[in-house]
């Protein structure tokens, strides 16, 4: 089972690499200061981040997987 500290921080590793390699998919994140909670201590647990980083994984997944088929020539 995963740390906390290794589940964040491979959601920082592929965000900075959906920001730099697939801007076309880091703009659907939301990730701007509008969407953090204004609550000073909002509850995120271990299972709440490894679902993101899933989530993030599942995203550039099915993009590859798009962007892919897209491209191949018949």
């Amino acid at each position: 089972m995963k740390k906390l500290k290794h589940i964040l921080e491979e959601i920082t590793w592929l965000t900075n690499n959906l920001e730099t390699n697939y801007p076309e998919l880091y703009k659907y994140l939301d990730e701007n200061p509008m969407t953090i909670p204004s609550n000073s201590h909002p509850h995120i647990d271990k299972d709440a981040m490894e679902k993101y980083l899933e989530s993030l994984k599942q995203l550039l997944k099915h993009h590859l997987e798009t962007h892919k088929s897209a491209n191949q020539t018949p």
